[in-house]
């Protein structure tokens, strides 16, 4: 019986499943979920991140950690961890970017939350020269000052979706109807996690919520603001959520996301206010994508690069400088939110939140 036959069974035996159910279903079954049984990433793949662009990102979030470290006292030894960390892609240009700061890569412990073995797999090839280990879940992660990046993960983590109706609220649910997954609403009823949104919002409105992107940005803060450290957060998404963000890519392409489970990612804008009033440490100012990056240098860093480059060669570089900063494209639609101590000053490419909760 494939997912698709067992979802089926599923919902005609026990009823409307949440979105949630249905996303952990789609990309972690571990017969045919997306994420733990493929490699997504690249022209072969799904969809392209930032790491997969261009060098640069990777470079310069690499020595933001690593300003961020120095400012700290140096600590060793530390945690460099990454959470959903792809091909490993985005650590081995953080790792050839710090190469040369003393200390930093002899007091790193190269640790990635990775549940995929396809994935794992990959990644060991990419950051075999780097001995990394790995862990199924953030609480897994020793308990050493934390030092992170997170691009593209929260995205991927299970929502609920509810809409507005009235003074209460009707979640939206994965139902059957002619032996076909359709979407359906659940019963009206008040949701205690949205009572706060009911004065933002009019009925039919719809929002998101993500319990388990709460709880890791708490596990993360409690870690960062115990030990240390710093967390670096890029994902697409705004500082509230609102409206039905639940999309389907194949193929470089929006698809239809109850066609065909497992074959296609599933994610979801990220609500990044949840994540800044989750955490126990500081957080920054939310920052879109291309701000931090020109904050950090890399309209100098693109210049560089492109000198030795011609034609063909020079006109990728230029169109992925592009990519990762301009406004229509990955610049303002992804967003960036940081994590330190409260006792500590911001990331480099950070603003501090002042009286925003």
């Amino acid at each position: 019986m494939n997912l698709t036959e067992r979802l089926h069974r599923r919902i005609a035996t026990q009823g409307p499943i949440t979105l949630a159910d249905y996303m952990t279903a789609c990309l972690l079954d571990p017969a045919e979920g997306y994420y733990t049984t493929r490699d997504p990433l690249g022209a072969a793949g799904d969809f392209i991140t930032a790491p997969e662009v261009s060098q640069m990102f990777g470079e310069l979030l690499g020595l933001a950690l690593a300003q961020s470290w120095l400012d700290q006292g140096a600590p060793a030894p530390f945690l460099l961890a990454e959470p959903g960390p792809g091909r490993g892609t985005l650590m081995a240009d953080i790792l050839r970017a710090t190469r040369a700061v003393p200390g930093f890569h002899d007091a790193a412990r190269l640790c990635l939350i990775e549940a995929s073995p396809a994935l794992q797999a990959v990644q060991a090839a990419t950051l075999r020269d780097h001995a990394p280990s790995w862990v199924d879940r953030m609480d897994d992660m020793p308990d050493l000052p934390l030092f992170l990046v997170a691009n593209e993960f929260f995205d991927a983590l299970p929502v609920r979706q509810f809409r507005r109706d009235g003074p209460a609220w009707r979640e939206v649910m994965i139902a059957l109807r002619d032996d076909a997954l359709t979407f359906g609403l659940g019963p009206s009823a008040p949701v205690a996690a949205l009572a706060h949104r009911l004065e933002d919002t009019a009925e039919g409105d719809v929002v998101e919520i993500c319990a388990p992107a709460a709880a890791i940005a708490a596990e993360i803060g409690q870690r960062i603001e115990t030990r240390g450290g710093v967390a670096l957060i890029f994902d697409y998404g705004d500082w509230r959520s609102l409206g039905d963000t639940f999309q389907a890519m194949r193929g470089h392409g929006h698809a239809d996301p109850l066609a065909d489970p497992g074959k296609a990612d599933l994610t979801a804008h990220v609500d990044f206010e949840a994540l800044a009033t989750s955490t126990p440490s500081a957080h920054s100012l939310l920052t879109p994508q291309g701000v931090v990056l020109e904050r950090l240098g890399i309209t100098a860093r693109a210049q560089r690069l492109a000198e030795g480059l011609t034609g063909s060669a020079r006109d990728a570089h230029i169109a992925a400088h592009r990519r990762l900063t301009h406004p229509a494209e990955m610049g303002s639609l992804f967003k960036a939110l940081a994590f330190y101590p409260r006792r500590a000053a911001p990331p480099p490419g950070f603003e501090a939140a002042g009286n925003r909760p």
